[in-house]
């Protein structure tokens, strides 16, 4: 058909630029095996060229420049250029989704997770966006009003989805055709797809429909390479989904329905006479929301078992011997709220065990401020401004509160890189107490061994990704635990190559000798 086509446009004349522009986009689709056919051709060839897959009607009404049907396109642009009100929206809903839009917009600019979150600074781009939109438009004068267009109900959709409880380290939008951002949902990679459709208007056998598209992005989710494929896929309807929607994912992919409030259901604090008290507190938007899970790669639902408690902790646990020796107050709370039977994990590098351990940490803030400056200068040297940065962060802001939120009810893992690499800090800068508190700490944790994610491994190595990191980082996530850290340069440079990783990011502190 190519070749063909060339022959005849030897002596063609090409009659306008919009010609040869939709030439060069036909001869490839009719002959897709072949090279692509970069060739001008005047438009009695156009009209060859497309009456044999369109007939000669359509073709010409398409291609043609001077036929009838172009003509009366004209005039319909016209018409309805002329007559604006005709497609307006009514004034109260324009004023009612400018009024929501810029509610949405304050939420995301007052979000404290906005510096940290490329989604949310993407999607409050896409909501300013949506604003100017909205703000452009004119209500309907007189005449009908016609349905209000507007992407906002998506963009709602997608702020409430990725603020959720459930939903960790978001990547930016739009990672992968027909997928809206990839996250941990619930511990475990998952690439999220959302719709606010109007139910009624979701159809699912058609070409175009709901399978064929849940169909080609799970082809892609299995088809990705380790480092960014999914376990899962997260389907959510914002406005809730039909019977037969339903019934589909669940026969043709497997899908199993997940209810996206059970985060927001927790128990109070007043208990009475047997009675059990429960809050719950999600957005009113979310009530309708349905969401649909569908493994991705076989064995996701398989639970890992929780690492083995090695006996010597557990006579440790709770003994109390040790914190006698002058390990009491924001230590001994923290130490108390780990729990080695927990199936719950988390896993702490060396930047979360150094600022468990330090004097800065544990009082001794007071005793470093009231050392000469040109001492404590010639001890940190280069050090010195970092060193005391963090003294004024502890008086603020005690971390040891923060670490134990994180830590509280959960049983606390290391791998053996960890291990090795904490014992050797702690013996080249620990202080006396310092150290002290370091051998109470191990005795707390559960060491594992280096067993790195496949995902993980699959990244490349590189200065900012470097292999420890990569076994310690990896570990947690072969346990299905977030990482407690304060290394947020590890952490940025994998989330840059779209991997979703769970960490909980600390701040930093260091050993002082104390």
């Amino acid at each position: 058909m190519a070749e063909k086509a060339m022959r005849n446009a030897k002596g063609a004349r090409t009659e306008s630029p919009t010609a040869i522009f939709l030439a060069i986009l036909y001869v490839p689709v009719d002959e897709t095996p072949g090279p692509f056919v970069f060739q001008a051709f005047g438009p009695s060839d156009l009209l060859h060229l497309a009456s044999r897959q369109l007939g000669r009607s359509q073709a010409a009404s398409w291609f043609s420049p001077n036929s009838d049907a172009r003509r009366g396109s004209r005039r319909r642009r016209r018409s309805r250029m002329d007559a604006p009100q005709a497609c307006a929206p009514s004034g109260s809903d324009l004023e009612l989704a400018l009024a929501r839009c810029r509610a949405l917009h304050g939420r995301l600019e007052a979000s404290p997770d906005l510096p940290r979150r490329p989604a949310l600074r993407s999607l409050l781009r896409l909501v300013a966006a949506e604003l100017r939109f909205l703000a452009s438009l004119r209500p309907a004068s007189g005449g009908p009003a016609a349905p209000l267009s507007s992407n906002l109900p998506h963009l709602a959709a997608l702020h409430l989805l990725l603020t959720h409880p459930a939903v960790r380290s978001p990547s930016r939008l739009a990672p992968h055709p027909g997928v809206d951002f990839a996250c941990a949902f619930r511990g475990r990679p998952a690439w999220a797809l959302v719709s606010a459709s109007n139910p009624a208007r979701l159809a699912w056998l058609p070409r175009g429909g709901l399978r064929a598209r849940v169909a080609a992005v799970l082809k892609a989710a299995r088809a990705a390479p380790p480092a960014t494929r999914p376990e899962k896929l997260l389907l959510v309807f914002a406005r809730g989904v039909g019977a037969d929607i339903a019934l589909g994912l669940a026969e043709f992919f497997g899908a199993t329905e997940t209810d996206l409030l059970l985060e927001f259901i927790g128990l109070s604090e007043d208990e009475e006479e047997g009675w059990l008290g429960v809050s719950f507190h999600p957005s009113e938007e979310m009530r309708s929301f349905r969401a649909f899970e569908i493994d991705a790669v076989e064995g996701a639902s398989v639970a890992l078992p929780v690492p083995p408690v090695p006996p010597e902790t557990l006579v440790a646990e709770g003994s109390g011997e040790e914190l006698t020796l002058g390990l009491e107050g924001g230590f001994s709370s923290f130490v108390g709220k780990m729990k080695m039977e927990s199936r719950e994990l988390v896993n702490v590098d060396s930047t979360a065990l150094v600022a468990v351990v330090s004097g800065i940490s544990n009082g001794g803030v007071g005793k470093l401020m009231a050392v000469p400056e040109a001492e404590t200068r010639a001890r940190f040297k280069c050090n010195y401004k970092f060193v005391m940065d963090q003294a004024q962060s502890e008086l603020q802001s005690p971390i040891l509160v923060e670490l134990g939120k994180a830590v509280d009810g959960k049983q606390c893992i290391i791998c053996e890189t960890v291990n090795s690499e904490f014992k050797e800090i702690v013996s080249m800068c620990g202080g006396p107490e310092e150290k002290a508190r370091a051998r109470m700490l191990l005795k707390q944790l559960t060491i594992v061994s280096d067993s790195p994610s496949v995902r993980m491994m699959d990244l490349p190595t590189t200065r900012k990704l470097a292999m420890k990191n990569k076994i310690v980082f990896g570990t947690g996530d072969h346990w299905c635990a977030p990482t407690l850290t304060a290394n947020m340069g590890f952490v940025r440079a994998v989330s840059q190559t779209g991997m979703p990783l769970l960490t909980i990011e600390h701040r930093p502190r260091a050993l002082i000798g104390f």
